[in-house]
């Protein structure tokens, strides 16, 4: 799948460098400690979907979650990336949907494998509208709201956020060599919950323009 950058270049999507535990309340929720460095994994492009598409839950979970997370679209490749320079490799940020086969991150959980299942189903990476990076004064500074059939969900400030957008950047780089479509999933607050056939998601984030989609049990 190709993304178009707010300076109209078109580029392959790339790597979904997605974080757990960004948010100390959601690492609550789940019962789980807030960890000392970035907690990093991995989406295929193949999860994504755009506004306006359909989450399919997969027949292998009965347990699939929302989560709402800020994301970051990188449009300069970049290694060893400094801080101060972090948020220069930033093309545009957008409100994206992390999506998770709960009962399967569970199983994997207690016998010590990957995520990778749980979190890569085709359509689990629902990715909003790219707005510019310079109608974003301050990434730290935004409200992410989702609403579930019109009921919301989920409501927390991207300031709340245990390691901030260019300290994420900053990290990754050190392991990646990051690059023009690549995607950073920055984490979700607390308020996760289950998606059942038929919900209507509605995700905001300030600044961004919004992400709408509807969920549809696979066969």
């Amino acid at each position: 799948m190709k993304i178009t950058l707010p300076d109209d270049r078109t580029v392959s999507i790339g790597k979904l460098l997605c974080i757990g535990r960004n948010y100390a309340d959601h690492a609550a929720e789940m019962e789980r400690e807030v960890p000392d460095a970035p907690m990093v994994f991995l989406k295929p492009a193949t999860a994504v979907i755009r506004d306006g598409g359909t989450v399919h839950l997969p027949p292998q979970s009965r347990d699939v979650h929302h989560e709402i997370e800020l994301v970051a679209v990188i449009g300069k490749k970049g290694r060893k990336i400094s801080q101060q320079e972090a948020l220069d490799h930033v093309a545009g940020y957008a409100v994206g949907l992390d999506m998770t086969a709960r009962d399967l991150q569970n199983e994997a959980k207690e016998q010590r494998h990957p995520w990778s299942v749980a979190k890569g189903f085709d359509t689990f990476a629902p990715l909003g509208p790219i707005s510019p990076a310079t109608a974003i004064d301050n990434p730290q500074a935004l409200t992410l709201r989702l609403e579930v059939n019109g009921e919301v969900r989920q409501e927390a400030s991207t300031e709340h956020m245990m390691f901030p957008v260019a300290e994420l950047i900053h990290y990754c780089s050190q392991i990646f060599t990051l690059m023009p479509g690549d995607l950073l999933y920055t984490g979700t607050p607390s308020g996760v919950a289950p998606v059942e056939h038929g919900d209507e998601l509605y995700a905001s984030a300030t600044g961004c323009d919004s992400l709408r989609v509807n969920v549809q049990r696979s066969t």
